[in-house]
């Protein structure tokens, strides 16, 4: 949770923004850090590090706010049903899990003890239905590709 903090924190923004506040937000401080505005070499560099921080800030929360997570449910929905979990990723209470289908999904502050009964469980897709899907805030980071032959 503390990168979704830090990133609010960055854009100067709560957990009820918009997506259309957030990107008057985002494009009011990309004009005041765009590396075009400075010509001091220096100030440039610094403008253009801080500017992939914004970008970077302003993906993610897009990526979580409650208008994303509503218009992607129905898929979410779909993937968590009825895909199987191929893999499983933990590091610093960020639970990432890999479905069949090709879609990922990042979940924020998930305690470890939860992480480790989630291991240890008999059924992990149960197990995640039951403890881990609408439990915690989450987001799509990896959309399945269609390949057409």
């Amino acid at each position: 949770m503390k990168k979704v903090a830090d990133y609010r924190k960055m854009l100067n923004v709560d957990k009820t923004v918009t997506l259309k506040e957030l990107k008057t937000i985002y494009r009011d401080v990309m004009k005041d850090c765009h590396p075009d505005k400075f010509s001091d070499e220096a100030e440039k560099l610094a403008a253009e590090e801080k500017s992939k921080d914004i970008i970077e800030a302003y993906h993610f929360l897009v990526s979580i706010a409650q208008e994303t997570v509503a218009d992607n449910l129905p898929e979410y929905t779909e993937t968590i049903t009825t895909s199987a979990i191929v893999d499983i990723h933990y590091e610093s209470q960020t639970l990432k899990i890999t479905f069949d289908n090709g879609s990922s999904y990042e979940y924020f502050v998930v305690p470890k003890t939860m992480y480790i009964k989630f291991m240890n469980s008999d059924s992990k897709g149960r197990f995640a239905r039951r403890h881990i899907f609408h439990e915690f805030l989450y987001r799509n980071v990896a959309k399945s590709v269609a390949v057409e032959q």
